[in-house]
């Protein structure tokens, strides 16, 4: 998931978003009717540059509407830095919810906790395309051996850079974490119009795979139960490493601190940074911007020259709440938009990867750009604890948190890693109901 600025709450703010989220909801049991006809309402995630995707979602619903006389389906595109407010508000109000949305593959376990997404199980194996879908992307989707919806698309990152100004100042892609660090310092000395890398204090999945290629994690897990490790001296050495990219002498923490993954993105698309750390679903938004024609893409690096660093293994599903009355309706538009001509339309116009290995081997011959992000994919990838605890961590912002006291200069790397782990396990020790 690309993870958007929010507020930064305290612990005790933390401690109450995580207990209410794993607090009785107050809509109860599933709908008890499945209707056939009448308006669906879906809710999609809001893409920097949106436009492709409508009209493929467009598409998708004009078929599905013609599959089903009487049948409509309204499409609302929200905002990804508000998802957690409104689907918390969606489960506890069902008058006002949609049938379908689409979440982020980090929210499955909460929303399940929650009790607001519909067990698809049934349908899910029944449906044939179902069994071509990639192991890693159905888990994503699983929780107790139960399935909540469909993977829509995997998404990982990888670095984005201008051929043009590495041509003008005689570099080539950086092939280390150290080497990259320079090299973003070199440009913007040689250039001071432009951030050598596009980095935001409040884009936590551009900066765990400097964490994971340091040897550091989130968190360790024993017997279901999850202990913070981002203060570990590992992950310290990773925080250390992200965080020294803010300062005057690449991006500066007066402006680069409070952005997330969507704005580094459109720092590099506008031709304002040189590089920057963006996913195969960032290519659309990058490919409508100034820098078209002038930029490469290839694996992040990790510490030792010629690695790559572990990317977060991300995507977004799409599922069915609990409290729809159009179940059966709301399965069969899961199918349309997840299933594979669904997933090769999404493709076409927006680079998400597909889930389905047949699909996805498909377009790479299509489509060389996919190359870095297939081979990030085949080095390793990470994921966040598979806690419900990480939906409250991750929306009462942490680890921005923590980067944000780092670059500037409010604490130092082991206060701020430190308080940061305190805050992680109170919350799984909350969302596990240990004391």
């Amino acid at each position: 998931m690309k993870l958007p600025a929010r507020l930064v709450a305290p612990v005790a703010a933390l401690l109450v978003t995580v207990a209410a989220a794993c607090a009785p909801q107050t809509s109860g049991g599933g709908a008890t009717e499945d209707e056939k006809t009448g308006t669906l309402r879906v809710w999609l995630f809001q893409e920097v540059n949106n436009a492709p995707k409508q009209r493929t979602v467009d598409a998708a619903v004009a078929a599905f509407e013609k599959r089903h006389p009487g049948a409509g389906v309204q499409v609302e595109y929200i905002p990804v830095d508000t998802r957690a407010q409104r689907v918390k508000a969606a489960f506890n109000d069902p008058a006002s919810a949609p049938d379908v949305i689409e979440y982020g593959n980090t929210d499955t376990a909460g929303y399940v906790r929650d009790g607001g997404l519909a067990d698809i199980t049934a349908e899910f194996g029944a449906w044939p395309e179902a069994r071509d879908t990639d192991p890693t992307a159905r888990a994503s989707v699983t929780v107790d051996g139960k399935v909540y919806g469909a993977p829509l698309f995997v998404g990982v990152r990888a670095l984005y850079y201008r051929t043009d100004v590495f041509r003008e100042l005689g570099l080539t892609p950086p092939r280390s974490q150290a080497e990259l660090i320079a090299t973003a310092k070199k440009i913007r000395k040689a250039k001071p119009e432009l951030y050598g890398i596009a980095v935001g204090g409040a884009y936590t999945y551009g900066a765990l795979p400097f964490v994971w290629a340091n040897g550091g994690d989130l968190a360790t897990e024993r017997d279901g139960a999850y202990t913070s490790a981002i203060d570990s001296p590992a992950a310290r050495r990773g925080i250390a490493a992200y965080t020294s990219l803010f300062g005057d002498d690449n991006c500066p923490a007066a402006k680069c601190a409070s952005m997330g993954g969507n704005a580094t993105v459109t720092a590099f698309a506008s031709g304002r940074a040189a590089m920057a750390i963006g996913g195969d679903f960032s290519h659309a938004a990058v490919e409508a911007g100034a820098v078209k024609g002038a930029y490469g893409v290839v694996p992040l690096p990790g510490v030792t020259a010629g690695s790559i660093a572990p990317a977060f293994a991300g995507g977004n599903n799409v599922g069915v709440l609990k409290s729809s009355s159009h179940r059966t309706l709301a399965v069969d538009l899961v199918k349309s938009l997840a299933g594979k001509d669904g997933q090769r339309r999404l493709f076409d116009a927006m680079g998400f990867l597909p889930t389905y290995p047949d699909v996805r081997a498909e377009v790479a011959r299509k489509q060389p750009f996919v190359k870095p992000f297939i081979d990030t994919l085949a080095a390793g990838t990470k994921f966040v604890p598979a806690s419900p605890a990480w939906g409250g961590i991750d929306a009462s912002q942490v680890l921005p948190t923590m980067f944000q006291e780092i670059v500037s200069g409010r604490k130092d790397v082991a206060a701020a890693s430190g308080d940061a782990a305190r805050k992680m396990d109170a919350a799984f020790a909350s969302a596990a109901g240990r004391p």
